[in-house]
């Protein structure tokens, strides 16, 4: 899907520091996040409990695609991004393609929510019902173990939430920013992304987001609260051939 003319990133200077998001999830499992990384050769993919996503060098070519394989197994399903459709080697599946955004952080005004609360593993089963109701993108069991993610309650229930999830060097992306149906409008989407761009702040680290071109209200919103939108980006769901390896 072509993003609206309006959303559009315009035409700009490419600061070197960001050319490590060009492969986010490659240089998150290659660098900070190499603790949650399985690794073949020159394939990466998150453990499976934390995250569906894996990830090739940038243009990858077919020996790195047969590494992927032996390290996912036959059939195993994976979400890569930083790769073109036209470049998947035969036998392997794309399953499904999607254009999205990369938007960083160009003046978010940041600071605490005294409403919001930190989220661990005691609340996993709240957070991915409220995913699965909301479906802000993929959610595994052990994914709040990324980074930091906050939420907030209402009545005892957990009615929004946002958090950390790939760290290229010197970045963090906010993600898994979602509401309960019966509480949007209220402004909690802004204060959680508000809440853990605080946190990347205080690290040093710069925020990013990703989100789906056709989600035009969410960049719409992002933008007006300080982010840029760098660059369109794709993803794939894929299957990996019956019959994996070199």
């Amino acid at each position: 899907m072509t993003v609206p003319s309006d959303v559009r990133p315009g035409p700009a200077a490419e600061p070197a520091a960001e050319r490590v998001l060009d492969n986010a999830a490659y240089t998150s499992l290659a660098g900070p996040h190499r603790g949650f990384a399985e690794a073949y050769g020159t394939a990466l993919r998150y453990r499976p409990d934390v995250s569906v996503f894996a990830a090739l060098p940038s243009a990858a070519n077919p020996d790195d695609w047969a590494d992927l394989a032996v390290l996912a197994g036959p059939g195993a399903m994976l979400a890569v991004s930083g790769q073109a459709a036209d470049g998947v080697p035969a036998g392997w599946e794309v399953l499904e393609t999607g254009q999205g955004v990369q938007l960083v952080d160009d003046g978010l005004v940041t600071g605490p929510d005294e409403e919001a609360v930190r989220l661990g593993a005691a609340d996993v089963e709240e957070m991915l019902a409220l995913v699965a109701l909301t479906k802000p993108g993929p959610f595994a069991a052990r994914t709040v173990e990324l980074g930091t993610y906050l939420g907030i309650r209402r009545g005892g229930a957990l009615v929004a939430m946002a958090g950390e999830r790939l760290h290229p060097p010197g970045w963090t992306e906010i993600s898994a920013v979602c509401t309960h149906p019966d509480h949007r409008g209220q402004g909690l989407a802004t204060r959680l992304v508000r809440a853990v761009g605080h946190g990347i702040h205080d690290r040093g680290e710069t925020p990013l987001m990703h989100a789906a071109a056709s989600n035009t209200n969410a960049i719409r919103l992002y933008l007006s609260i300080g982010f840029r939108l760098r660059r369109q980006t794709t993803f794939m769901a894929v299957r990996v051939p019956d019959v994996a390896g070199r």
